[in-house]
């Protein structure tokens, strides 16, 4: 298998994704995708440009040309790395139960920080537009 499918098919898995969601997002068949990761078949260079913009990597890293892996930012670990240093983990913050006992002071802030994340988020996917 090239450096390039086993890339695609690396970071496709990384982010939870399909093959039908990846070729979906290129307007592509699922199999036409399946053919890039499989090695069969070769993206065009404005497809390669799609995919790494999609996973925040380089054409160069998608290809072999360079083996540099910091070019990609793993917001998923980033976030599991904050979970445990903050002990969010150990405090029932993920115990649905345990937010029975939030003030609505706790959960007006809380509405507030997703307020904020939702925000930021909107922003960025329309200068990425």
């Amino acid at each position: 298998m090239s450096i390039l499918a086993e890339r695609l098919r690396s970071l496709r898995k990384l982010n939870k994704l399909t093959q039908k969601d990846i070729a979906d997002f290129l307007g592509i068949t699922e199999s036409g995708y399946g053919y890039y990761e499989q090695g069969r078949r070769e993206p065009s260079l404005d497809t390669l440009r799609k995919l790494a913009d999609k996973y925040g990597v380089s054409v160069s890293y998608l290809t072999g040309e360079d083996d540099k892996s910091h070019d990609y930012y793993d917001s998923l670990a980033e976030i599991t790395k904050l979970v445990k240093e903050y002990g969010l983990d150990q405090i029932g913050f993920f115990d649905i139960e345990e937010w029975k006992n939030l003030s609505p002071e706790d959960v007006r802030m809380i509405e507030e920080h997703f307020k904020m994340i939702v925000k930021l988020a909107k922003e960025r996917n329309q200068n990425n537009k």
